[in-house]
């Protein structure tokens, strides 16, 4: 389950529940037409990160297929 916001920017943004309500180290993503959004859940006053969306298709993929591990 996410946890999801809305800022006056008009993305939806998402928080894994794995986060918890704790604090620590937490990002929170957000998907526009072209790219995606990333932000410290902590502090989303700060600089967004913006990475193309074919970009962030394969980081994931790497990332779930396990490649990005045994690199």
């Amino acid at each position: 389950m996410e946890q999801v916001t809305r800022n006056a920017d008009g993305l939806h943004w998402f928080k894994s529940s794995r986060s918890g309500s704790g604090g620590g180290d937490c990002v929170e993503v957000a998907a526009g037409p072209d790219a995606v959004y990333v932000r410290d859940s902590q502090d989303v006053e700060r600089a967004t990160l913006c990475f193309p969306a074919r970009s962030w298709d394969a980081f994931v993929g790497d990332v779930g297929g396990g490649s990005a591990l045994n690199a």
